[in-house]
């Protein structure tokens, strides 16, 4: 049997199994792509929010990514929680030096309990050093506000924060527009010169614990298997959609998205 295709996740652990490299590797899966993982990070984490983070130390890091990279291969790669300046810049030397495919940069910069994930000097290494080197990067509405102090209330807004996030250096941008507050969830892609839209019905449910991560790794598995960057952001957003649409509670605070929606219909084993 040939191997399958290869992604990996540069990413926190999610204690509580929703989001972070948690949801990567089950979205991996689920779109039958072999997963990988460099971990930034371990949080505390459940349902009702973040109460500890500890971070791997930054040549940890960079040596998963190099381990992986020279040895199994990546197909493409991404990145969620990054934690801090030192592992951001460990991150941009190493994929400077190994192939890791198309890279897509999620920039998680709070958890969505409002919990911060990142210090002002990482958001500045971030913009830096890793959106110039990124393939995609795809910031929701508070990412937005985070990253360029742009509030976001309307299509005209995310048209105007794309072209900012653009100057960074990135080759595509995806503002997503699912904090927006009625209509159907819809997202910007943006390669410097012409906006293309991707359009779901709103899901009105809490239950969107890791959607963010979820969009990010499934486009990132298509990009693994060969999908131009907007056939890639389209999968993405069909994954996100159903994982949306199938969430769950669980615990006493925010449930996930559901990861296994597209696998349920999978043949039982003999």
């Amino acid at each position: 049997m040939a191997p399958p295709p290869r992604a990996l996740t540069i990413a926190g652990s999610d204690s509580g199994g929703g989001a972070g490299a948690q949801a990567d590797l089950k979205t991996f899966l689920a779109c039958k792509v072999h997963g990988m993982s460099a971990l930034t990070a371990v949080t505390v984490q459940n349902s009702l929010g973040v109460s500890a983070v500890h971070e791997i130390p930054a040549a940890i890091v960079a040596a998963q990514i190099e381990s992986v990279a020279t040895d199994i291969g990546v197909g493409a790669t991404k990145t969620g929680m990054l934690a801090s300046a030192p592992i951001i810049e460990a991150i941009a030397e190493v994929i400077d030096r190994v192939d890791v495919g198309p890279f897509v940069v999620d920039p998680v910069c709070a958890s969505q309990h409002g919990d911060p994930l990142l210090t002002p000097e990482a958001l500045d290494a971030m913009k830096t050093l890793l959106f110039p080197r990124a393939t995609l990067i795809t910031p929701n509405l508070n990412e937005v506000r985070l990253l360029i102090g742009l509030d976001v209330v309307d299509r005209a807004g995310m048209e105007q924060a794309a072209r900012v996030l653009k100057d960074f250096g990135p080759q595509w941008v995806l503002v997503k527009g699912g904090h927006l507050p009625s209509g159907d969830a819809v997202d910007l892609l943006f390669d410097g010169e012409s906006f293309t839209e991707f359009r779901a019905p709103r899901h009105e449910t809490a239950h969107t614990h890791g959607s963010g991560d979820t969009l990010a790794s499934a486009t990132t598995a298509a990009l693994a298997c060969g999908a131009s960057l907007p056939d890639a952001v389209a999968e993405g957003k069909r994954f996100v959609t159903g994982a949306v649409a199938d969430s769950f509670a669980i615990g006493s605070g925010l449930g996930p998205v559901g990861h296994f929606w597209r696998i349920k219909d999978w043949p039982e084993p003999a």
